[in-house]
C-alpha cells in the first residue's frame, strides 16, 4: 500500500507542498484561510472545503511519506 507514497519523489513533493501551503503569495495564504476558518466554525460552502483540501493534500502527502520513510528506516536491520 505504501510503495506508490515510497516511489514520490521529495525533489518534487517539497516544493509542490510548499507552494500549494503559501499560494497565494499577495495575500494571505487560503491554507491559513481556511483553517482559520475552520477553527472559528464558518467553513461552511463546498468551495471552501474543497480548498482546504486542495492545499492541504500535499502537506498530508509530505508528513505521510516522511512517516513511512522513517517506519521504513526504523524497521530494517
Amino acid at each position: 500500500m505504501t510503495k506508490w507514497l515510497s516511489d514520490l519523489p521529495y525533489m518534487i513533493l517539497i516544493p509542490l507542498a510548499v507552494l500549494m501551503a503559501l499560494a497565494p503569495f499577495g495575500s494571505t495564504p487560503h491554507l491559513v484561510e481556511k483553517w482559520g476558518m475552520l477553527f472559528r466554525g464558518v467553513l461552511r460552502r463546498p468551495l471552501d472545503w474543497f480548498d482546504l483540501v486542495l492545499h492541504s493534500a500535499p502537506l498530508i502527502l509530505l508528513l505521510l511519506k516522511v512517516a513511512v520513510t522513517v517506519r521504513m528506516r526504523i524497521a530494517a536491520p
